[in-house]
């Protein structure tokens, strides 16, 4: 990650794994051996109005507490519980899938990503896009839910380990939402509830993000007197089609004053 970043001329990086840090300590001395400017950074699955929503926290000027990483080991714990879950599901489906199999490939943060690359190296499905979408997506067969810490726990976690909590890609979040929305007006109304339990900021720069979208966030962020945060989402081999610091097909080039503002908070 770090060749990378250096490889495409970023200034900074910002390491937001899922429910760890682990990422980030590791690439930690690299990054200062290499002159980049490391953020730590967090991704973490919450539940809001009984939907799936993530939220990011950034740690931009010095690393989180001690009982942030604490809580985080809690939730690694819940993650390998639902794996456990996700394998009986699969197996009772006809998927002949052992846990030893997933977590050869995510070592300790194993994922739907990890079972998603075993599905399609045993044959059952072609791609990864097909693995999640008829097996592992929550709508899919074999989804099996795993513990999502609450909105206001996950915002007040982040805020008291030194974090600025920010809300992730709002559009996938908008597109949940206004499925039932009666006046378009619904994702305001939710980033405004976030907004009261301690919400900093939102992510407007983001690689599922077009022109008008951005303008949009920018827009809701000033109105809600949120700061603005931004982000490739980059997965490596999981999603193909996504450059680091780049985006979709260069899609994204998110402005230096976008830390420096977050930092000066």
């Amino acid at each position: 990650m770090v060749n990378a970043a250096v490889a495409a001329r970023l200034e900074a990086l910002a390491i937001t794994d899922h429910d760890t840090l682990a990422g980030y300590d590791r690439a930690e001395p690299l990054a200062r051996s290499a002159g980049l400017d490391l953020v730590c950074g967090i991704e973490i699955s919450t539940r809001f109005h009984g939907r799936s929503v993530h939220l990011l926290g950034y740690f931009v000027n010095q690393p989180p507490s001690a009982e942030f990483r604490a809580w985080l080991r809690e939730l690694h714990k819940s993650r390998r519980d639902r794996n456990l879950r996700l394998i009986e599901r699969l197996r009772s489906l006809g998927v002949d899938i052992t846990i030893e199999e997933v977590e050869a490939k995510g070592r300790s943060m194993t994922g739907r990503p990890h079972f998603a690359r075993v599905l399609v190296e045993k044959g059952y499905v072609t791609t990864l896009d097909m693995a999640f979408e008829e097996y592992l997506d929550e709508s899919a067969k074999g989804y099996v839910q795993r513990r999502e810490v609450p909105m206001r726990e996950g915002i007040e976690r982040v805020l008291a380990g030194g974090g600025i909590p920010s809300l992730a890609h709002p559009i996938r979040v908008g597109r949940r939402v206004e499925r039932g929305a009666r006046n378009g007006n619904e994702l305001d109304g939710w980033v405004a509830e976030m907004r009261d339990m301690g919400l900093r900021a939102l992510e407007v720069f983001h690689s599922d993000h077009r022109p008008e979208d951005v303008e949009r966030y920018l827009e809701l962020a000033r109105r809600m007197d949120l700061a603005v945060t931004g982000g490739s989402d980059f997965h490596g081999a999981n999603k193909p089609r996504i450059e680091l610091g780049r985006g979709y097909e260069g899609n994204l080039n998110i402005p230096r004053s976008v830390l420096d503002d977050l930092r000066a908070m």
